[in-house]
């Protein structure tokens, strides 16, 4: 064992510190679709924060940079290790340490997935509302990406729902931010700070979140259209009706098509309809009294049928659970189809069908092409892009890309920029900002050990 492993060795245990070859393949990649998997020189597995903070300090000192895993659902490549480097696992710190009833938030740590918090919420009669696609994806991975999904459109996204961190700076020193409070105005949000920054800012130890009460009665509805502008057209006006969806995200023919395949569910579409129809929406409802859902449901039925849904299908039980699982499936059915990568632009919601139709015309002069879906509510689109060719794909991103800042929205909603996206993210945002986050960087990280090779470090 090396020095460095065996100082490592001496924080976590033995037992939890492997090296080399040791290191199963699966810790040397998450689920971006451009990264190669890289295994790291070292993967130790803490229980503590007294742990995190002791093997952060010993990488500040010898150099060797560190990234922070949670489940490894990420499609960016954020989680991938350094070949020279420590790859913090979280697996062992998967504890729901608190539900707060009076004060409606959980006290989670970073290994916690998303399906059991909620089953441990549920016991309580509550429930963590964001919920990005993949119920084995955990919490302190949420945070670093600021994830989103198909309900942020009602409850908005990860930093909308954490009031409170513990984590660990790259020098070992612990920090608390936040609290069980639901407003702070005392100095900078350093909470607010460390979502998002993807593990270069601190390792993130304990999260608070807060929780809301299950709304017992839901409805899903599926409502095919002619064409996408009628889709993308009917989406600010339900916005603006009152009815308050908690989804509303708009699935593409080819996508549909694909989902039902790979799935095995035909969703109840008649091949008439599969025929004719270009996209779709789905539209889900909630409430706590089952008469005022049904009449909700009757009033968004209307409205497609004036916004020219070719049909209106009411789905219950069995079948919406089936729908909404397919759409949180696309990510797997891209990939089952051969998608080279995986983008979620994000426009304002009034831009999108600009976007698309822009978009759609650039696919096309690449001799490429792109199919999805995407959450309609929020303007953040998700395409799967077949373009095989390496340097072809990247000139048709940068484009893409280029169009959805220009229309004033950002290269990722909710995926984050990790190693697949980052050089876009250089070549494209305004230089002083970029200078000012790498400054923000250098005071939390001096070394920059922490998820080295991020947009925040120089080239090179």
């Amino acid at each position: 064992m090396s020095s460095v492993a065996a100082r490592f060795a001496e924080i976590v245990g033995g037992s939890y510190l492997l090296s080399g070859d040791a290191i199963p393949e699966d810790y040397a990649h998450d689920e971006a679709l451009t990264a190669p998997p890289r295994p790291p020189a070292h993967l130790a597995k803490p229980q503590s924060t007294r742990e995190v903070a002791d093997l952060l300090k010993a990488a500040n000192e010898l150099g060797v940079p560190v990234t922070a895993r949670g489940s490894g659902t990420g499609l960016s490549g954020g989680a991938r290790p350094r070949a020279d480097g420590l790859l913090v696992s979280f697996e062992r710190m998967n504890a729901v340490l608190e539900i707060d009833t009076a004060n409606h938030v959980a006290v989670v740590q970073p290994g916690v997935t998303l399906a059991e918090l909620n089953t441990q919420a549920a016991e309580a009669g509550l429930g963590y509302t964001v919920s990005p696609g993949e119920p084995s994806a955990s919490i302190g991975g949420n945070v670093g990406t600021n994830a989103g999904g198909m309900r942020a459109i009602k409850y908005g996204v990860t930093r909308h729902h954490v009031v409170g961190l513990e984590a660990v700076l790259a020098t070992g020193d612990i920090i608390r931010t936040g609290g069980k409070i639901s407003k702070v105005s005392s100095g900078y949000d350093l909470t607010q700070l460390i979502i998002g920054s993807e593990g270069t800012l601190a390792v993130v130890t304990e999260i608070i979140v807060k929780l809301h009460p299950r709304l017992a009665h839901s409805a899903t509805v599926l409502a095919p259209f002619t064409t996408f502008d009628e889709v993308l057209t009917a989406v600010p006006k339900i916005v603006s009706s009152g009815l308050e969806p908690h989804i509303l995200e708009y699935i593409d023919s080819q996508t549909l098509a694909a989902i039902s395949e790979y799935t095995e569910h035909g969703l109840g579409v008649p091949d008439r309809i599969r025929d004719t129809a270009q996209a779709y929406l789905v539209v889900a409802l909630e409430n706590r009294d089952n008469d005022r859902l049904q009449a909700d449901v009757v009033a968004l039925g209307g409205l497609l049928d004036e916004l020219g849904a070719i049909e209106v299908y009411v789905l219950e039980g069995n079948s919406a659970r089936e729908l909404i699982e397919a759409r949180e499936k696309s990510f797997w059915t891209a990939k089952a189809r051969g998608a080279d990568d995986i983008i979620d632009v994000v426009v304002p919601r009034a831009a999108m069908p600009e976007f698309l139709r822009r978009t759609r015309e650039t696919v096309q002069s690449y001799g490429a092409g792109a199919a999805g879906c995407g959450h309609a509510g929020d303007g953040n689109v998700h395409l799967g892009i077949f373009c095989e060719e390496p340097e072809r794909r990247e000139k048709l991103l940068t484009e893409i890309f280029a169009l959805g800042m220009e229309l004033g929205g950002a290269i990722s909603g909710e995926h984050g920029l990790g190693q697949t996206k980052s050089e876009y993210f250089l070549d494209l945002e305004d230089p002083a900002k970029i200078a000012l986050m790498r400054r923000i960087k250098e005071s939390f990280d001096p070394a920059g050990i922490l998820n080295p090779g991020d947009p925040y470090v120089e080239r090179g």
